[in-house]
């Protein structure tokens, strides 16, 4: 059918006639007048996303740890240093190696008050003597002879003042001066009491087992010595720091470090 087939109403004003003739068109092109049928052929089916057609990764296989004796991870190291094993007495006494048997039978004493008045006093020029940062000041205390102050545990073969000033991490004698303070104001321990070799030792640390410090005792002893030092007194088997020991009578029996 002719799209002329299609005649307009006589006595509509020009504008319907316009709708109507494009009324017209729009039927006949939805009847098959004027496009041409798609062939079924033409249309295409739409492509499938590429991760359709595409397998799920899959994570790349665990490798087995390289060491290990049982195939888990290796045993982590220590975090601070590789720390020496005990001694063989560690496991078969069941004691601290590093506590002397002279140390058995202590008494703990903190009222420095209580000390005999030759103790009291000995102490007192000590610190006084150390304070004043002159090596020199505490040859008068320290004896002679056989009575002679032991500041190693071997001989030595110098004057005991230029050993203080050569063995003081400044080299003047500054340091050593300044641990002898330290230790003469912590707690002391009287070893032996009513034996003829009672003495009185400082710091009382030194006659403790370090495995059984109360908190407040562990802060007395990072006082003295870091955190370092005591992680290798552990290892040894007891404190081997500086020690101060005097007599009943007064007398400055030894200053020294070790056990």
């Amino acid at each position: 059918m002719a799209t002329s087939d299609f005649a307009a109403p006589s006595g509509l004003g020009p504008i319907l006639a316009f709708i109507f003739a494009l009324t017209t068109i729009l039927a006949v092109s939805a009847l098959g007048g004027v496009n041409p049928a798609w062939a079924l052929s033409e249309f295409k089916p739409a492509q499938a996303q590429e991760t359709e057609n595409q397998p799920e990764s899959e994570a790349p296989p665990l490798e087995g740890p390289l060491t290990g004796d049982d195939g888990g991870l290796p045993p982590p190291g220590p975090v601070i240093r590789d720390m020496p094993e005990a001694g063989p007495n560690a496991e078969t006494d069941g004691e601290d190696p590093g506590t002397s048997e002279a140390l058995v039978s202590v008494e703990v004493i903190t009222d420095l008050t209580t000390l005999p008045e030759a103790v009291l006093r000995i102490r007192e020029l000590m610190i006084e003597a150390a304070a004043t940062g002159d090596p020199e000041q505490l040859r008068g205390l320290l004896g002679i002879g056989d009575q002679a102050t032991q500041l190693a545990l071997s001989d030595i073969d110098t004057d005991p003042v230029d050993y203080i000033r050569a063995t003081s991490g400044d080299g003047q004698g500054l340091e050593i001066l300044a641990i002898l303070i330290d230790l003469l104001n912590t707690a002391v321990v009287r070893v032996d009491q009513g034996e003829p070799g009672e003495i009185y030792i400082w710091p009382y640390l030194a006659a403790l087992p370090l495995d059984g410090l109360t908190p407040a005792q562990q802060v007395d002893l990072l006082r003295i010595v870091t955190a370092g030092d005591v992680e290798d007194m552990r290892a040894y088997g007891g404190y081997n720091f500086y020690r101060v020991g005097i007599s009943p009578e007064g007398e400055w029996r030894f200053f020294m470090a070790g056990d």
